[in-house]
């Protein structure tokens, strides 16, 4: 009676051995100590929970290094090749890659050098005499494929029945004109039977910059492969040329005979004699690098050695003695006008 007294809560009052259980570790009566170990068990119920948990830290544990090592594979894949890709589609794929300007052609160790721009470059500039009914005419060209498609202006061969090529290492080559845009004042030529020749690498002249250092190559008065050097002087100059062929083959005489320049009209003047009543404008890169009569069509470089512009006109005075030769006044083409005018000039055009 004594033990079912002490298992119910109701007539816990009643029972005279009320305090004894409190002390456990009494031995006064053994009976006692099973009820009081029982309250540690419910302590002992939560920690059942925590062994099923022990297993998942360890699998996690596990997964860490497995996603480290899918996360260093997708990082390398992009590296290896995903990142031009990636870049592609965030730029739209037909975006002209500004970067263009960022190849470096010339060896780092003569980087930012006019010496180093010459050496790495010359080897795609040419020197182009064409003869027309009117005369010969001396001018530049610009390699741009490994076969020998040549890129140069206009006014260069318009009108012309023989063109011949001389390369920088002194071969000499027939050219046959592909197709010709008077309105930008460009030609595409092309050799026979050319091979391995150093094509030009054509930049990005969006990516230009007033005061940006150039060098010009071309074969002025006949002299092959001479270099000078200079600065951006200004961007987006509208110049005006003439588009008549027989205009154009006119001057060509004239100026074999006088060792004039191109005409051309820039801020409502005419230089080099008369641009006659067809005429074409374009925006153009003005520069104050040395150009003389026969680099047009010859190169305008950055000094990573990428081509940035076609020389086209440029002002030569030739009134006196002391007042001939490059005044600082010249003005390019650029080179993102080449590259968008291609497919027509390889298709044939002839406007």
């Amino acid at each position: 009676m004594t033990e079912s007294l002490r298992h119910n809560g109701e007539y816990e009052h009643a029972n005279p051995y009320q305090g004894t259980p409190q002390h456990a570790s009494s031995p006064v009566n053994p009976a006692w100590p099973p009820p009081p170990a029982q309250p540690p068990a419910p302590p002992t119920q939560p920690e059942q929970p925590e062994q099923p948990e022990q297993p998942h830290r360890k699998r996690s544990a596990r997964r860490g290094p497995a996603a480290l090592l899918v996360a260093v594979a997708i990082v390398a894949a992009a590296v290896g090749g995903g990142t031009a890709y990636g870049i592609q589609e965030l730029t739209g794929g037909d975006t002209v890659v500004a970067g263009s300007t960022s190849t470096n052609v010339v060896p780092s160790s003569q980087k930012g050098t006019v010496s180093g721009v010459a050496k790495a470059v010359s080897p795609s500039i040419v020197e182009i005499s064409a003869t027309s009914n009117a005369g010969s005419s001396t001018g530049s060209g610009v390699i741009i494929t490994d076969d020998g498609e040549i890129i140069t202006n206009n006014h260069v061969v318009s009108g012309a029945s023989s063109v011949k090529v001389r390369t920088s290492d002194g071969k000499q080559y027939t050219a046959q004109v592909v197709g010709t845009d008077s309105k930008k004042d460009l030609a595409l030529i092309k050799l026979d039977d050319a091979s391995g020749l150093q094509a030009a690498t054509l930049g990005d002249s969006e990516a230009l910059n007033v005061g940006q250092q150039v060098v010009a190559i071309g074969s002025p008065e006949g002299l092959t492969g001479t270099v000078t050097s200079g600065i951006v002087s200004a961007l987006d100059r509208d110049v005006t040329v003439s588009t008549d062929e027989g205009q154009q083959q006119q001057q060509q005489q004239q100026r074999q005979g006088q060792g004039g320049g191109w005409p051309f009209e820039f801020g409502g003047q005419e230089f080099n004699g008369d641009t006659g009543s067809s005429t074409t404008t374009y925006k153009a890169i003005q520069t104050d690098a040395s150009l003389n009569p026969g680099n047009s069509g010859g190169a305008l470089i950055d000094m990573n050695g990428n081509i940035i512009g076609i020389n086209s006109a440029m002002y030569s005075a030739t009134e006196s003695s002391a007042s001939a030769g490059s005044v600082g006044l010249g003005f390019a083409i650029p080179v993102n006008t080449v590259k968008a005018d291609l497919p027509a000039l390889r298709a044939g055009a002839n406007n």
